[in-house]
């Protein structure tokens, strides 16, 4: 039997090491081809090979210093290596598909946004304005909504979009400041 836990045990490290010096080049060319075989979170790769490798690791281990019978430890090795790929799986893996994030943004969302122009929006012209977006700042090329001139600094908010420009207008705040 631990000719079977060193074969788990190698196969996870060679894993490994496959993985760190050459993951990018294979997860490139498959690029998600193999997303179906694995729809199941807890089927991911990293889970079954890291669940394959403590399997093997804590057979040879028990193996090796103990003198439990067969049978007591593969059911130690086997909760082992459940145990082992579920924390892996919560603590690792889980959290970090939630921080997945994209920087993209449709323009469109930003209608309703506040923003500070940046560069003065003329009357009859373009400005510039800095919004807060989910991924970063963005600076967009503005008009107003309302053909006013609007001085860097100001705050305003999206009305519309049109042809890639966003037309605003003050925040009502800073309007009644003026009078």
């Amino acid at each position: 039997m631990l000719e079977v836990y060193w074969g788990a045990l190698s196969f996870g490290v060679i894993f490994a090491i496959i993985t760190i010096f050459f993951g990018d080049i294979v997860g490139s060319m498959f690029d998600g081809i193999f997303d179906s075989l694995f729809p199941e979170p807890w089927s991911e790769p990293v889970i079954l090979v890291g669940g394959l490798t403590s399997f093997g690791g804590t057979g040879v281990i028990l193996e090796s210093y103990t003198d439990y019978h067969a049978n007591i430890i593969v059911i130690l090795s086997l909760f082992a290596a459940v145990s082992l790929s579920g924390v892996a799986y919560f603590v690792y893996i889980r959290p970090m598909k939630g921080a997945e994030n994209s920087a993209a943004f449709f323009i469109k969302e930003l209608i309703g946004k506040q923003g500070e122009v940046i560069i003065p929006i003329p009357a009859a012209g373009y400005g510039e304005v800095l919004i807060k977006t989910v991924g970063g700042n963005t600076s967009q090329i503005a008009a107003c909504n309302e053909s006013l001139d609007i001085p860097a600094g100001a705050q305003v908010v999206v009305r519309a979009v049109r042809d890639g420009v966003l037309y605003v207008s003050r925040k009502e705040e800073n309007v009644e400041e003026l009078v």
